[in-house]
């Protein structure tokens, strides 16, 4: 099926957006939640699984919508499509710091895989699978490597990636040890193993954890500096343990607990 050509830009520094043109009748499918802003003219519509016309009747939409529950996406898309007479800009966010990637799957070979929470918005009619990784020490070992999504068709698809991102060539047998939450993307080409960091002290306490992915060539890998998981755990280790009782570097705060210990010490002062 032909996918819709639109144009692009990606605008912004730490937290971008992207800004995709509109021809009459063209559309785009975004992620649930995604959408920053968008002309009036431009009509929005939301469906099971990911819109693409390849998903005939009710069963093949539920089978689009269970394949992105898997992944951890909503069950639904929505599609903005253009229903003026003049072109239409919208513009879709992206959801923390890092950099949004403009991947043109015609030249990909059609195909990409991608984190699970990777994807951000696309032409319409590119198609979103999942993609199981195939060896079991990857099911049992692979934590977010194991369950990913791939973008099937010849159009425009964006992908977003925390921090900064690095994208590597490999030569055929060259391989890339890598964080498992820092892989964002890969080519279908790209073999996916799971290795063991080797020694025991070193998994235990060199805080990078038990297992690292195993990229081997030929084909292209985008990774992250900053991967979603974390990034959340440093916030949550930062947050304050009672609710956001604490008052950490408050002055006022610092007063407000000195008069509350003054009180409870002089309190037998009024007997």
């Amino acid at each position: 099926m032909a996918m819709d050509v639109v144009d692009y830009e990606i605008k912004g520094a730490e937290m971008q957006f992207v800004e995709v043109e509109l021809d009459p009748g063209e559309a785009a499918i975004g992620e649930a939640g995604s959408m920053m802003f968008m002309d009036a003219g431009i009509g929005m519509d939301t469906v099971f699984g990911d819109g693409s016309k390849n998903q005939g009747g009710f069963f093949g939409k539920l089978l689009g919508a269970g394949k992105r529950l898997v992944t951890g996406e909503s069950l639904f898309t929505t599609i903005y499509t253009n229903e003026s007479s003049v072109k239409r800009r919208i513009a879709f966010a992206s959801p923390y710091p890092g950099k949004i990637m403009a991947m043109d799957l015609s030249r990909l070979g059609g195909t990409l895989i991608c984190q699970k929470d990777a994807f951000l918005c696309a032409a319409r009619g590119v198609s979103l699978g999942i993609a199981l990784q195939q060896k079991l020490s990857v099911g049992f070992f692979g934590g977010e490597g194991f369950i990913m999504q791939k973008l099937d068709g010849d159009g425009m698809a964006f992908v977003h990636a925390g921090g900064t991102v690095v994208k590597r060539e490999l030569q055929h047998g060259e391989t890339l040890l890598v964080d498992t939450g820092c892989v964002v993307a890969y080519t279908p080409n790209v073999s996916f193993e799971i290795q063991y960091v080797g020694k025991i002290k070193t998994a235990l306490f060199g805080g990078e954890g038990l297992f690292f992915a195993k990229l081997t060539g030929p084909g292209t890998v985008w990774m992250q500096s900053l991967p979603l998981s974390r990034l959340a755990s440093r916030i949550f280790a930062a947050a304050p343990q009672r609710g956001g009782s604490r008052e950490e570097g408050s002055i006022l705060g610092g007063v407000a607990a000195g008069g509350l210990l003054g009180g409870i010490l002089g309190g037998g002062d009024d007997d």
